[in-house]
This record gives C-alpha cells, sequence and structure tokens, in this order.
C-alpha cells in the first residue's frame, strides 16, 4: 500500500537528523499493485515486461518503492474472478488487467473498493464496455488496446499469397474483442478478393477439430489476438504444417514461433506505454477516468523465412527488406 509519513514523525526524524549534521531528506511513497494477466503466451508476458519497464522509466521500481502481487489465470474465468477478488480485498493501489477478460474482472471487483484499474491487450475497449463510444473510461479504469491492423494484413496476405481466396480464422465465442475483430475482417475482406470462413470454440480441447475444418476449406489461415488460439499456437501450426497451410500471426511472437508473417504489434512497447499511464495514476497526476484508452499507432511487418522456406513460398525480396524484423529458424515454444 501507498504510505504517508505523518506530519509528527516527520517533525520528528527531520529534528534528530538536524542534530546528527544531516540536511538532506528522501521521502518516498510505496506503491502496491496487483498484476491479473489472463493466460501465459508470449504477446502477454510482453505486456507485462514492458508495463514494469515504463513504470521503472517514470520512478517507480520494483524492489526499490513498488511491490508487484503477479498471478496469472491460465486462461480459466472462475481463476480470474477468484483473483480480481483478492487483489480488492487487499486494497492493492492499483490494478492491472492483461487481456480483456481479466481487465473486466478487476473493473467489476474494484469497483466497490474504488480502486484504479489500468488494462493493456484490451482489443476493443468499447465492445468490452470498458469504455463509451468515444473512448472515455466508464469509471476509474483506463488503459491501452492492441486493436489489430485488419486492412494492413490484408493487403499483407494478398501481396504473399496473389492466388488465394480464403482466409481462416479461429476465435473464443466468448471473447467479446475476437467477435469485433472477425466483424471487421469480413467486413474489409471482399475488398481484397477473399473470403472468410470462421471457426468459433470455446476451449482448447475444440481446437485440433476446428482447425482440422478449417484447413479443408481455406488457403491460409490468420490468428487474432485470442488468448485461447494462441495459448496452443504450436499445436496449430504442426497441423498447418502437414496441410501446407500457411498461418499469418498477429504479432512479433506469433511468428517467431513459426507464423509466415504478421503485420502486428510490439507488445513490450504496448506494455511500456500503459506502465507510463499507470505511472500517473500512482503519482496522484491523474484519475484513470480523466483520460481515454491509447493504441498504438503504427504497425510493424515481422516475416519468419524458415517457415516461409518449409511451405515452399517466395516472400518478395522489397517485402523483407522493409521488415522491422526477420527471423531465420523457428522458436521453440516456451
Amino acid at each position: 500500500m501507498k504510505t504517508k509519513t505523518t506530519a509528527k514523525v516527520l517533525g520528528a526524524a527531520l529534528l534528530t537528523m538536524a542534530l546528527a549534521g544531516i540536511t538532506t531528506v528522501y521521502a518516498e511513497d510505496q506503491y502496491t499493485i496487483g498484476i491479473e494477466q489472463f493466460a501465459e503466451h508470449g504477446s502477454l508476458d510482453n505486456c507485462r515486461e514492458g508495463f514494469l519497464e515504463g513504470l521503472k522509466e517514470e520512478g517507480i521500481e520494483e524492489g526499490k518503492n513498488l511491490t508487484v502481487d503477479y498471478k496469472n489465470a491460465a486462461a480459466d474465468m472462475g481463476t480470474c474472478g477468484q483473483i480480481s477478488d483478492k487483489f480488492a480485498s487487499d486494497k492493492v493501489d492499483l490494478m492491472v488487467g492483461i487481456a480483456t477478460p481479466s481487465a473486466q474482472s478487476l473493473y467489476n471487483a474494484a469497483l466497490e473498493k474504488e480502486i484504479p484499474v489500468i488494462y493493456t491487450a484490451v482489443t476493443d475497449p468499447v465492445t468490452a464496455e470498458l469504455a463509451d463510444k468515444d473512448g472515455n473510461p466508464v469509471g476509474e479504469i483506463t488503459g491501452t488496446s492492441d486493436k489489430l491492423p485488419v486492412k494492413q494484413q490484408l493487403e499483407m496476405i494478398r501481396q504473399i499469397l496473389p492466388e488465394a481466396e480464403s482466409i481462416g480464422i479461429m476465435y473464443t465465442t466468448s471473447e467479446a474483442n475476437s467477435e469485433s475483430a472477425v466483424k471487421e475482417y469480413e467486413a474489409l475482406a471482399e475488398d481484397y478478393d477473399f473470403k472468410i470462413e470462421t471457426a468459433g470454440i470455446t476451449t482448447t480441447a475444440d481446437i485440433p477439430l476446428a482447425a482440422q475444418t478449417l484447413m479443408e476449406k481455406v488457403d491460409c489461415m490468420t490468428n487474432l489476438t485470442d488468448n485461447t488460439v494462441v495459448s496452443s499456437l504450436p499445436t496449430i501450426l504442426e497441423m498447418a504444417n502437414e496441410a501446407g497451410i500457411p498461418v499469418f500471426g498477429s504479432e512479433i511472437e506469433q511468428v517467431k514461433l513459426g507464423c509466415l508473417a504478421a503485420e502486428g504489434l510490439d507488445y513490450v512497447e504496448l506494455g511500456r506505454q500503459t506502465g507510463k499511464m499507470a505511472a500517473q495514476v500512482l503519482k496522484g497526476e491523474k484519475k484513470a477516468s480523466e483520460f481515454p484508452f491509447e493504441t498504438i499507432e503504427e504497425a510493424a511487418f515481422y516475416v519468419n523465412t524458415a517457415a516461409a522456406e518449409n511451405l515452399g513460398i517466395e516472400i518478395p525480396e522489397e517485402m523483407t527488406d522493409s521488415a522491422a524484423e526477420v527471423f531465420e529458424e523457428i522458436a521453440e515454444a516456451k
């Protein structure tokens, strides 16, 4: 918890120090935050890493003036609720939700305790009812969105696969952000002469059958930032490679693991941006309700040439030359 030295104690301390010939006093607030991460995978891990870096850059550092209680919900909504209630009962200074289900759960738990919530990796805060249609907070909650650059993704897929006709998307039906992203893909696909095929899932157990069904009727697949799907990416990639189906990612970590390419976000930078917002709230410079959610403006192109070689796909030279990062091998999942 943030502690404040009372005038009486501070006065006594100053007197003691003055008698000892000490003239400089360093008084620093102490903070405790609770971080709830919905699932364990690279992009969300990167968000957490960047978030702590952002706080550090603003003078709030774990082990010095910051205590962090980190919990992972393992993609389970029941666990989400338990973690959120625990943070609320502990009366932490700030709750941090990484991914939409965690952000929603924390906000519900924080309402009665009047604890501010900061979120990151929430694709559509408006659909998730964390912001109004103008992007303003619905309460003491704000953060950053990882909204997908769908138009750029479709352009990139068309450039790499000029003959492709259909794109498969697997998504979790209970994730509002995933449904929002699917609708955007469906609305824009015709502009690039694509047809979108979808497969909804509820748990990771549904993924093998859904993936098999999609791969039988599409030319390629593209991932969302859907936590349940991304958590099973190695399984999806193994099946896709056997079927000769290219899989496009939505961010850098998915490309590292073997997705062919992505017009995606840097989640460390997204987290860092969020950490700087959180620092303002912790320091009392701004209330969470006083600023709209933020996004990263520019997407970057990432490509995995090893995945391309395995699939017999040639990436245009001008694309590799302009890539933010080119991976020449496929990383093992952690």
